[in-house]
Formats: C-alpha cells, sequence, structure tokens
C-alpha cells in the first residue's frame, strides 16, 4: 500500500495544518480564553468596513487565516480535523503540498469574503477551519468524477460538471442550515459555499501547475 492510500506521514502537509490547528484550538479551549481568542482571531466582518474595533486583536486582514485555528469547541474540531485530514490527504497526493497549501489559504479568503458579503455588518466572529477545507472539497469533488458528455465541448462539459457539484454543496449545506434551526451565521453557511467555489476555480490551474513538466 503506497503512502497516498494508507496513514497520513507525519510529515505532510495535510499532517502539519491538522497538527498546528488541534494545538492552538486545544490550547485556547484548555486556557478558558475561547471567547477572548474568538474575538481576537476569528473573522468579524464589520471589523473591514471600521463598523467594529477589537482592542488586542489580529490585523483584520490576517484574520481570515488566524480563524482557521480556532473553533468552538472539542465537536467543532474533531469533526473539522476529521475532514481535513481525509479530504487533505486525497488533494496532496495528486496537487503536492505547496499547491494544496496555497489552495487552503486561498480558499479560507474566499470563506471569509463570503461571509463578508453575506452580511457586512455582522459582529458575530466566524472562526473554524471548515471554509478552508471546502475549498479542498471543491478541488476534490472535481478530481474524483469525470465531466459527463453533456455536449460535444469539453471545456463547455466541464463547466456544466462544476455548475452541478456546486449546485449539490449549496443545497447540503442549505439543508444543514435548517436542520441546526437556521442558524446560517453561526454554521457560516456563505463560508462553506465561497470555499468550494475557489476550490472549483482553482482545481484546473493547480493541476496545470502541478503537471507543467509532464
Amino acid at each position: 500500500m503506497s503512502q497516498s492510500e494508507g496513514a497520513v506521514s507525519w510529515t505532510s502537509a495535510t499532517a502539519i495544518i491538522a497538527v498546528v490547528t488541534a494545538l492552538v484550538s486545544i490550547g485556547v479551549m484548555v486556557s478558558g480564553s475561547l471567547d477572548q481568542a474568538a474575538g481576537a482571531l476569528g473573522f468579524i466582518p464589520a471589523r473591514l468596513g471600521g463598523l467594529l474595533d477589537v482592542p488586542g486583536a489580529v490585523a483584520a486582514f490576517l484574520t481570515p487565516f488566524s480563524a482557521t485555528l480556532v473553533h468552538g469547541g472539542l465537536v467543532h474540531l474533531a469533526l473539522n480535523l476529521v475532514m481535513l485530514v481525509w479530504v487533505g490527504r486525497q488533494v496532496e497526493s495528486v496537487l503536492g503540498a505547496s499547491a494544496m497549501i496555497l489552495a487552503y489559504l486561498v480558499g479560507a479568503v474566499a470563506a471569509a469574503a463570503a461571509q463578508w458579503i453575506a452580511d457586512p455588518a455582522a459582529m458575530v466572529p466566524m472562526v473554524g477551519a471548515s471554509g478552508a477545507i471546502s475549498a479542498w472539497f471543491g478541488i476534490y469533488a472535481l478530481l474524483a468524477a469525470r465531466p459527463k458528455p453533456v455536449t460535444r465541448s469539453l471545456s463547455l462539459n466541464r463547466a456544466i460538471h462544476a455548475a452541478w457539484l456546486l449546485a449539490t454543496w449549496v443545497i447540503i449545506q442549505w439543508m444543514t442550515q435548517l436542520l441546526a434551526g437556521g442558524q446560517g451565521v453561526m454554521l457560516a453557511t456563505p463560508a462553506h459555499i465561497g470555499g468550494f467555489i475557489a476550490g472549483l476555480a482553482m482545481q484546473r490551474p493547480l493541476l496545470l501547475w502541478r503537471y507543467r513538466g509532464a
């Protein structure tokens, strides 16, 4: 069995991201400073427009990244780590570490941007890695299934395939929001969709870059 099919290597980018995320999140929880950390490190849309000032907080433009290191509790952290390790391993085995990390960072920004677009005046911190992980899911969704030959155009078939995957992801997020009692902002539903869209957009360029010398 190859490494990509077995356990995740502790030196892989997937494992490093998972370990750093776990250590920071658990450290915050153990210290009893979760609320303070969420305000200082979480992404708060209102901060971008100058509607809210949080003394001692990380610079607003950095919070899309720092927010991925803070989670609302052990269940939130555990679920995200399971998704991170599973899909991260799949994506890293195809794209390599550098492209996978780039996708994660771009996904974090896209997730924050989507959350801001949904409610620019929101003052509730968005925390968790799920938005960035959603970018990996977007990439994996395209890697895992080939477009159906709906038309004679390969480009159009890929576009239709991506649109179908996006529609499916949006429906899943919408159903999750309904099941959670309609608390869409707390679940960062727009962020999940934004991250997924970024993944869909990046998959082909990253593949071409990864195998540019092949």
